[in-house]
């Protein structure tokens, strides 16, 4: 039975950033090349080797960077993994783009994976995963104790929506302009076993929540919670699974410096808890309903949602949690996502700009901004 173990938690901060890249042809389309670059005859350069496999669907791709000991050293790990990918993609002459969804993908002509895993999936779930499209961005912070580490992940919940909001780069799905911010939020949110999870009272409780999915054919693995945030079992960490992917790598790297902040300062509070366990925590026990609704906001409005507050009575803006997040944490990067032009409303100006063509173009990651 493919579960983790509390042992797992080992080491506090290390990071690890895992991305999701659409394989596209040279003209920018999408094509069924990413099981030649995880398959082919050729070995993907280093620090590439071990550290990709296709997904769900042929034309897109999942890298890992080596475990981060430095978090200084975020950017150069992410860049590297990122040229290595697109120098392999050349070798085939495939290129690489980066989105929460291809604008010019259309599901029902692609070819999904031949992996038994997907296979199984794909029996199992029916529609909403053979239309699963999307890619996305996961940061793994390292932390040294189980139950902290589901603690973490319960006080993380609120923070979702907003980084969700910063990230919106999907506006597109099958061609057409579907009015929402991350489009593939709601594809991706079709699955079971995705969303913004419960709280969870502690470790044994989520340990034996995931035993019971497998134990009962609900899921394969423990991969298959695909929840937006997990104490994950496998690797030891906190699993931040929000943002739609990115074709810029300073976007990603100024998301990991805040998901790495907020699970450090997260886990200092956990150790000045005097019973963390029945802690309220820094949503005050706002309900999963209104999380939900805050999510919506997010998928729907990106920079212009605001928020049910922690406190459930108030509301805050974006730009409200980007400043008040930013002072407290000390953190640059949450205020160069506000200020930048975001994906979604880059991706329709470029189309209505250029056109399909253009903005297929656009999201190529090429060996100067990789």
């Amino acid at each position: 039975m493919d579960t983790g173990s509390a042992a797992a938690f080992e080491r506090m901060g290390t990071l690890g950033v895992e991305e999701e890249f659409f394989v596209v042809d040279g003209d920018g389309r999408p094509t069924s090349g990413s099981d030649r670059l995880v398959y082919g005859d050729r070995e993907p350069p280093e620090p590439l080797g071990g550290r990709i496999d296709h997904e769900l669907f042929k034309f897109v791709v999942e890298t890992q960077t080596p475990l981060i000991e430095d978090p200084g050293s975020v950017r150069d790990h992410v860049v590297a993994v990122r040229e290595a990918l697109v120098e392999h993609a050349e070798s085939y002459d495939l290129q690489i783009a980066g989105a929460g969804l291809h604008p010019a993908a259309v599901w029902r002509e692609l070819d999904h994976a031949e992996k038994p895993r997907y296979r199984s999936q794909l029996d199992r779930i029916q529609y909403p995963q053979h239309r699963n499209t999307t890619a996305g961005l996961h940061v793994h912070v390292g932390v040294d104790d189980a139950d902290k580490a589901t603690w973490i992940a319960n006080e993380i919940r609120w923070f979702l929506p907003p980084l969700l909001a910063l990230s919106a780069n999907s506006p597109f799905w099958n061609g057409y302009d579907t009015g929402l911010e991350s489009a593939r939020a709601t594809v991706f949110e079709n699955l079971p076993n995705t969303g913004i999870p419960g709280r969870f009272e502690n470790f044994a409780a989520f340990d034996e929540f995931e035993r019971r999915m497998v134990e009962h054919g609900s899921i394969e693995d423990r991969g298959e919670l695909w929840f937006e945030v997990r104490p994950h079992t496998g690797h030891g960490t906190v699993e931040v699974r929000t943002p739609d992917g990115q074709s810029n790598p300073d976007v990603v790297c100024a998301f990991v410096e805040y998901v790495h902040a907020l699970v450090v300062d997260l886990a200092e509070r956990y150790e000045d808890e005097v019973e963390p366990e029945s802690s309220a925590g820094s949503d005050g026990g706002l309900r999963r309903e209104l999380l939900d609704e805050n999510k919506w906001r997010a998928i729907r409005h990106g920079r212009d949602a605001s928020f049910v507050d922690r406190d459930g009575d108030s509301q805050v803006d974006l730009a409200g949690v980007v400043d008040r997040e930013s002072d407290r944490l000390g953190v640059e990067g949450l205020r160069y996502l506000l200020d930048r032009e975001s994906g979604a409303s880059r991706q329709r100006r470029i189309r209505e700009r250029e056109g399909l063509d253009g903005l297929c173009r656009d999201l190529l990651i090429d060996e100067h901004d990789a």
